[in-house]
């Protein structure tokens, strides 16, 4: 398995978090949940081979489109 350690900030209470990123899957879009105010964070994860490093964005997911 090939993880990473990773700090990431909560979009909703500007928590941070520490999570371990699994890429032996490939890109992934996932959610975790914040451990102080238990929203979810939308993670999406791309692996980016030729420059040979991980890109992680993260967003409250919660906009709503009209």
């Amino acid at each position: 398995m090939n993880t990473k350690p990773a700090r990431v900030t909560c979009p909703h209470c500007g928590h941070s978090m520490h999570l371990s990123i699994d890429f032996s899957n490939g890109d992934q879009d996932y959610f975790e949940e914040c451990p102080n105010c238990a929203n979810d964070v939308h993670l999406h994860m791309h692996i980016d081979d030729v420059h040979k490093k991980l890109d992680v964005s993260i967003s409250a997911d919660d906009e709503q489109l009209y």
